[in-house]
């Protein structure tokens, strides 16, 4: 299956006030082209000089993308002929250039629902001008996913059939405007401040400071609802931000690039870090930073900056196995068997790594607060078959016959909680209970599917991980429940070793699943 190559529209984040909008305009591309030189390897933390050209070059020289600008996006756009533009083109849709008080006219106050509106009317645009596409793929950083967002559940509502609940994806006829979109660091939660508790909240509500009451549940309710649909929002006060209500483009749509690292943002942001806590990436706190129902990445970067999320060879590995892979690959736990009655909470750090890549594709663990918390995880199951998910990922099309190498790292950590209270003296302190790590290669066939995937516990493996020969087990595939001609898909089981069995119930195993990915 080829990878589909439409336009991608880039919508940068929130610049704050004048002096902040003005320096985004200043870049011709707010911000997508900016690379790094840094990157956190080494004893002790040490950064180490590592080049990521950007997202922008990367998608050009790895994808064969194109930039239309001859002096101005804009007047390209103006200029050209109905279905003239190859699809294979990246826009950066420029909503500050309005606010800004460098061109010579008075600027226009910014506000979010006008963006919105706007890129609705780009989107628009740009397939207009665009042959053999009928969709776009949208990226973006920080407020610009919401952005999209409001874009898509408010102003594009009508045109797809919306209900109250968030829409699955057999819900969607196609073509929406929008295929996919990808989010790096957006507060889809909102922000939080938790110095202060309710008064740092009043205050940003209040105030805000920049604009940055957008935050607020109440501003987000707003700009997130459709006009005519606000008896939809849920009375009981359980309407959560995060959730895709009345869109008609479904979770499974959207990547959540969620960043773990809130130290390297604070040199920048100075008090914003220690504000939202240490369990974000020094803005956005990591349990408010993806789309419920989406798909997830984590990875150690912080919100923006030299060790920022946008420009990472970690975000952009992940970004363009979401857009242009061709298969979805699912791992989770079956059969496990958590029940203790000496009140231990159990987590799993997972981290995911390829044969020549640099960096991991995900990477959940306690040292970075957010390990997968497998009791809570466990009681959310529809049933007691359905795996607990640990990871997600796509994998980009393989030449055929070719193999791919995939290490799966899991460590799972046990304490004892008694009244609220964690028993140290009951555990040795981040010395996991079972780690091991799963390898597996994969070789797809002509038409693009996996033909064969072989696999083996590192445990038991002799020597170096990258060296080792033909695995020892072959995977079984099954069709899944939901397998269909039109959309295939497969479920295989790995027993994992008894050493694991005998903490996480003797029926557990890792379960696979590949689903066709367009």
């Amino acid at each position: 299956m080829p990878a589909a190559y439409l336009p991608i529209i880039y919508v940068r984040g929130f610049a704050g006030g004048t002096r902040g909008i003005d320096d985004a305009v200043d870049d011709p591309f707010y911000g997508f082209n900016a690379g790094s030189t840094h990157i956190r390897v080494g004893s002790g933390g040490t950064p180490r000089f590592y080049q990521f050209e950007s997202p922008l070059l990367r998608l050009m020289m790895d994808h064969g993308y194109r930039l239309e600008v001859k002096g101005s996006q804009s007047q390209v756009l103006a200029t050209a002929q109905e279905n003239e533009l190859d699809p294979r083109t990246i826009w950066i849709y420029r909503f500050y250039d309005a606010s800004a008080d460098t061109f010579g006219v008075e600027p226009v106050p910014y506000d979010i629902e006008r963006a919105a509106q706007g890129l609705r009317d780009y989107i628009q645009l740009v397939l207009a001008k665009t042959r053999d596409a009928d969709q776009v793929y949208l990226v973006a950083h920080s407020m610009g996913g919401l952005v999209c967002r409001s874009a898509i559940q408010r102003y594009m509502h009508d045109l797809g059939p919306t209900t109250p609940e968030p829409r699955q994806a057999s819900d969607v006829p196609p073509p929406f405007p929008v295929s996919k979109v990808v989010t790096y660091a957006t507060p889809h939660g909102g922000i939080d401040i938790e110095l202060g508790g309710p008064i740092g909240d009043w205050f940003i509500d209040v105030f805000g400071p920049g604009g940055s009451d957008i935050f607020t549940e109440r501003r987000m309710r707003e700009y997130l609802m459709p006009e005519g649909m606000e008896d939809w929002v849920p009375k009981d006060g359980t309407w959560d931000p995060r959730l895709p209500y009345a869109s008609p483009l479904p979770g499974e749509r959207y990547l959540s690039l969620v960043g773990t690292n809130p130290d390297d943002y604070g040199v920048a942001a100075g008090w914003s870090s220690r504000a939202v806590g240490v369990k974000s990436d020094g803005l956005v706190q990591i349990r408010n930073a993806y789309v419920k129902g989406s798909n997830r990445a984590y990875v150690h970067r912080s919100h923006s900056g030299r060790y920022g999320i946008v420009n990472s060879e970690e975000a952009y590995q992940n970004l363009r196995r979401f857009l242009f892979g061709n298969l979805k690959v699912t791992m989770g736990l079956t059969g496990l068997d958590l029940r203790r009655s000496d009140g231990t909470v159990w987590q799993a750090d997972v981290a995911l790594a390829i044969r020549g890549l640099s960096v991991l594709l995900h990477h959940q663990s306690t040292a970075h607060h957010c390990p997968v918390m497998l009791d809570d995880e466990a009681a959310k199951l529809d049933t007691a078959d359905s795996p607990v998910p640990l990871i997600t990922t796509f994998l980009l099309p393989l030449d055929p016959g070719l193999p791919r190498r995939y290490a799966f790292s899991l460590r799972v950590l046990g304490i004892r909680e008694t009244k609220d209270f964690f028993l140290f003296g009951s555990h040795l302190e981040q010395i996991a209970d079972w780690e091991d790590s799963l390898v597996v290669d994969v070789v797809t066939g002509d038409e693009g599917l996996v033909k064969l995937a072989r696999w083996q516990w590192n445990s038991t493996l002799a020597g170096p991980i990258a060296e080792a020969k033909e695995l020892s087990g072959e995977l079984a595939w099954a069709p899944a429940n939901d397998h269909t001609d039109e959309a295939p898909s497969w479920v295989a089981t790995i027993p994992v070793p008894a050493t694991a069995a005998a903490i996480l119930g003797q029926g557990t195993k890792i379960s696979m699943g590949v689903a066709a990915w367009r």
